[in-house]
């Protein structure tokens, strides 16, 4: 009895542990020199930007605006306004874009207005489609550098997709912004700096139009740029990280929608992780794709909240089971993993974030994390499994 304890507890940590070494790993690699970016020598290629909107009639017209003045003559920029109530398609038009409608209320999310954005570009097909959500402010020079950076590595490229807090957030969207931050930025400029491949993000990303082919956009599922990236990995075209490009948008500001989008991202990726996962590290060791095996490593490193508490509830057990049976070793190594995450957290913060957040904002991540126990117990209970629009203003 005691020896299958011990090994089950063993299993456990070692479970846990795995993805605080491989953050861990990330931060380290982060922190040394990036590599020098594309030298972009090269003729910066046609581009069509394809920005997907649902109901975005408050915000589009600042995101078409941060788009347009980036584009040469022969560029389109298409939006496709997908199954909207608002006045979207209207204000798109009116700022210059080319709009396409699309309605079918029982096929809703992303993936299928890219695919119907898709197949209208396919009348005159560009060399590089680059898709920016309807919520995204696109930086000066981005469209220019993800271009060229495509041209140059004849990959998929993502932008960094950086998401900031509105003005006034407490502590709250602070620490969210910090989260979003290591997982955006942080981790994959250290896969990068290892010469490995990104997740896709969901905005900022450059596809080459033969790419697009490849695989098949129009499904409804939460993630769909982590299925997305991962899919054309496995073809044989892993993801590039443009840092030096950079599209931002914001939290959502009203707590309902803060939480709609909190629920959709998270359970898309865990969703992900339990599901897809297995079947991808297979695909990549039996295929011997190593940027697969290192894009699905990846995507075994849960949320940070998630993280903390999957630690919390390990060391509870393991050092209970130490008090009561005299098993060490799984209690010095959970409470090992607690160190190594302390340590991945504060190099982040002090390389990465020092001037977003100060660091006592850090010392609200535990209240953070306890908040959002309900999410992941409504994985467990009630998993969401259809897109759903985060409001973005105040109820």
């Amino acid at each position: 009895m005691m020896s299958v304890l011990a090994w089950l507890l063993g299993v456990l940590a070692a479970i846990v542990l795995l993805p605080v070494l491989l953050l861990l790993l990330q931060v380290l690699m982060a922190c040394l020199p990036a590599r020098a970016p594309p030298s972009g020598n090269n003729a910066r290629p046609q581009v069509a930007v394809l920005v997907p909107a649902h109901d975005e009639a408050s915000i589009i017209r600042a995101t078409l605006a941060s788009i347009a003045p980036q584009l040469r003559p022969g560029d389109r920029l298409l939006v496709v306004a997908d199954n909207c109530t608002d006045d979207t398609a209207q204000l798109a038009r009116e700022a210059g874009a080319e709009v396409v409608e699309r309605h079918d209320p029982q096929l809703r999310g992303k993936g299928y207005a890219l695919d119907f954005g898709v197949r209208h570009l396919a009348e005159q097909p560009p060399e590089v489609v680059i898709v920016v959500d309807a919520d995204c402010q696109v930086g000066e020079g981005a469209i220019e550098r993800l271009a060229r950076c495509y041209r140059e590595v004849a990959r998929p490229v993502q932008a960094l997709y950086l998401m900031r807090a509105p003005a006034g957030a407490g502590l709250k969207v602070q620490v969210a912004e910090f989260a979003w931050r290591v997982k955006n930025l942080v981790r994959p400029r250290g896969w990068a700096r290892l010469g490995l491949p990104c997740q896709l993000m969901g905005a900022g990303m450059a596809f080459g139009w033969r790419d697009l082919a490849l695989i098949d956009l129009a499904n409804g599922h939460l993630v769909e740029d982590v299925k997305l990236g991962l899919d054309l990995c496995q073809q044989g075209k892993p993801p590039v990280f443009c840092p030096e490009a950079v599209v931002s948008s914001q939290f959502p500001a009203s707590q309902r929608g803060l939480g709609s989008q909190r629920t959709r991202w998270e359970h898309g990726h865990l969703g992900m992780m339990l599901a897809d996962a297995p079947r991808r590290a297979l695909v990549a060791i039996t295929q011997r794709n190593s940027s697969l095996l290192a894009m699905t490593l990846d995507l075994l490193v849960p949320p940070l909240a998630l993280l903390a508490l999957a630690l919390l509830g390990l060391n509870l057990v393991a050092w209970l089971a130490y008090l009561l049976f005299g098993l060490a070793t799984p209690a010095w190594i959970a409470l090992c993993a607690v160190a190594l995450l302390g340590l991945a957290i504060v190099l982040a913060w002090a390389r990465f974030c020092r001037e977003l957040i100060p660091f006592s904002v850090l010392l609200y991540a535990p209240f953070y994390a306890a908040r959002k126990v309900p999410l992941y117990l409504g994985f467990l209970i009630r998993r969401q499994v259809e897109w759903v629009r985060s409001k973005r203003d105040e109820d």
